[in-house]
């Protein structure tokens, strides 16, 4: 019925299981300081970027875009977090004439930017952090500020008469391992320390999602708890942003396509449909494998791969799945898009 109303191939969202989802990672960190950030490069549509703002969730935007479709989706400029980098001169305007109050910024001279064209007017409600570079957590990455850049940082912010009150910590994308995150707790609020006006710890994202649904997930209730007791040790107020993105977003969408192609290669069904596996989030980074189902009831199963609609070599969206033998017009559903 969907497809009939409205096409096919066919993202589809669950609400209720969006919903489920968000109140389980809130109630996850009993910190009481927390600002919950839904990161919406993993998914931008504002229809769902409602249901996290009804939430009392904020968002965390990586790109002036992101910034652009959280205030179509009625979000306040003061409940978005900036994190991204490489802005031209008209573009850093751009998010400070939008009214965000928090940016977290990964170069000195992005840093530097900021403060050279940050209109009088809004100094006094602006926070400025940096983000984190710690090749011993994080690996090499090309994004973040490394501690020893910290003296220099502070001098460019000090120079406006400005604060430098925020760290910003991104463990790395897609990450299930738990300890992954709560290993770092107790190095990351060590070097945030010296910040001398550090007011608020922003822990990030990366938080992943377990595509294979008997791997392992990450576990929201242990590091919330971990995370909230090591805040609380430290005895004075600071505020903590949590950024989650896929972790929340990933269970609720399934993409509906229909089958437009089918041969056998011996005992393999080779299925095309008619969507591509540019419609799922960055194989490369998270990994190629998607649950596929169809609708189709029969007692036998076959080796099965669900090719795109393209010529590129790697266009599979599910290789090896068990599924019946199917026939065109049929409708298959990847999950966990």
């Amino acid at each position: 019925e969907l497809l009939n109303n409205y096409g096919s191939p066919l993202y589809v969202y669950n609400g209720d299981r969006l919903r489920e989802t968000i109140e389980r990672i809130s109630k996850a960190v009993g910190y009481p300081r927390t600002q919950f950030r839904f990161a919406s490069v993993t998914n931008g549509n504002i229809a769902l970027l409602k249901i996290f703002r009804s939430f009392g969730w904020g968002l965390h935007a990586n790109t002036p875009g992101d910034i652009y479709l959280g205030l179509q989706a009625g979000f306040d400029p003061s409940e978005i977090v900036y994190s991204g980098s490489n802005l031209n001169q008209a573009e850093m305007l751009q998010v400070l004439n939008w009214g965000v109050t928090t940016l977290n910024f990964d170069s000195l001279a992005q840093l530097q930017l900021c403060c050279e064209v940050l209109p009088r007017r809004r100094e006094k409600s602006i926070r400025l952090g940096l983000r984190l570079n710690l090749p011993e957590i994080t690996g090499d990455s090309r994004i973040g500020v490394r501690p020893e850049e910290f003296g220099d940082a502070i001098a460019i912010t000090g120079e406006v008469g400005l604060k430098l009150s925020g760290l910003h910590f991104y463990r790395g994308t897609g990450t299930n391992a738990t300890a992954a995150f709560t290993q770092a707790i107790d190095t990351v609020i060590a070097i945030a320390q010296k910040l001398p006006d550090w007011e608020y710890l922003d822990f990030g994202g990366g938080f992943g999602y377990p595509y294979h649904h008997n791997k392992t997930a990450f576990d929201w209730e242990i590091f919330g708890a971990e995370l909230t007791e090591r805040i609380t040790r430290l005895g004075r107020k600071i505020d903590l942003v949590i950024e989650p993105g896929r972790s929340a977003i990933a269970g609720c969408a399934t993409l509906l396509a229909q089958v437009v192609s089918v041969k056998w290669q011996r005992e393999k069904q080779i299925v095309g449909v008619d969507t591509t596996v540019a419609n799922l989030s960055v194989p490369s980074v998270h990994g190629g494998y998607r649950e596929i189902i169809t609708w189709k009831q029969a007692d036998n199963t076959f080796t099965t791969d669900i090719c795109g609609n393209t010529t590129y070599s790697r266009d599979y969206l599910g290789k090896n799945c068990q599924l019946p033998a199917l026939e065109i017009g049929d409708i298959v559903a990847i999950l966990d898009v």
